[in-house]
């Protein structure tokens, strides 16, 4: 296994400067906020360098098995891709159609070997960032296949909850324990963003979303449709957009306050412990749910008035 510096890994750790070389993980049918993080990386492009999409797999009550889950977020990120006049040829791949599981089994599928090639091509000093906001098999797929690339990426995951909460049995870990448990136990440097206690103050609402996001365009009227078909009765009712938060910290680290702190041990009976020998990670503790909507009510805004 590739072992990485102590150093270095504070280093990579670090919010990187300048334009950002990323890609983008997402199981992007699963729900209506993965939606709202592809638009806001492509709409972020002086600060964000999106170079691949990788379709993500999910079952739940929308998707028949995993690998249906990662058909129908393949789709989806198709039909994003189209109101953004955006070329999907070369940018979009199919991910793995198997969770990892509890063999931890790297599977094959071109979002994993796209990964794996950008990965090398890339360097510790100048490493990948993987946002991933999805069960993590295709990254850890990648990372079990070609172990080397551990000293060339930093994953941002949004996954799991708050290390102090009782328990860990958020939707993108759940899919995956045994894909999380590769992530977390194979030195690759993470950056974390927990789902209840932190990701959830990323609220909004649908008159927001009616005001600030509607109006502007094909995907403004896209997103708002998928944002309020998530409820039938919207008095009194938010949703998280938990998918912008990853998202967010590349463009401002002050909008997702961090600290650097062990990674923990995922136990199988899906809850952290904690190990204070373990290498290091960055966890995100507390986000600010203003600034990160008004970046992206400003962009799309901006996009549907033809301002660069």
């Amino acid at each position: 296994m590739t072992q990485i510096g102590y150093a270095d890994r504070i280093r990579m750790l670090e919010p990187p400067k300048g334009r950002v070389r990323c890609v983008l993980d997402t199981d992007t049918y699963n729900e209506i906020d993965d939606q709202f993080a592809v638009v806001q990386m492509l709409l972020s492009a002086d600060r964000l360098d999106l170079q691949a999409i990788y379709a993500a797999p999910f079952h739940n009550a929308r998707s028949e098995n995993p690998g249906h889950g990662m058909e129908l977020s393949y789709d989806e990120i198709l039909r994003l891709l189209t109101r953004m006049d955006v070329e999907p040829e070369g940018l979009v791949f199919q991910g793995v159609r198997s969770y990892v599981g509890p063999e931890k089994v790297g599977r094959d599928a071109p979002a994993v070997e796209d990964l794996i090639g950008r990965a090398r091509a890339s360097s510790t000093a100048d490493p990948l960032y993987v946002v991933a906001i999805a069960a993590i098999s295709n990254v850890a797929s990648a990372i079990l296949k070609a172990p080397d690339i551990i000293d060339r990426i930093v994953v941002v995951w949004l996954g799991g909850d708050a290390l102090e909460w009782p328990d860990t049995r958020e939707f993108n870990l759940c899919q995956d324990v045994g894909g999380a448990q590769v992530l977390f136990d194979s030195g690759v440097p993470v950056v974390l963003l927990p789902c209840l206690g932190v990701v959830s103050h990323l609220l909004s609402s649908v008159p927001e979303i009616e005001r600030h996001v509607e109006p502007h365009g094909e995907i403004g009227k896209f997103l708002a449709q998928r944002y309020k078909e998530h409820s039938d009765d919207h008095v009194g009712w938010s949703k998280e957009i938990w998918d912008m938060a990853p998202v967010a910290w590349l463009l401002n680290p002050d909008w997702c306050e961090s600290v650097i702190t062990s990674t923990p041990v995922l136990t199988d009976q899906v809850a952290w412990s904690v190990d204070k020998k373990r290498h290091p990670m960055r966890y995100v503790y507390r986000i600010h749910r203003n600034p990160i909507l008004k970046d992206f009510f400003d962009k799309i805004k901006a996009r549907s008035q033809g301002v660069a």
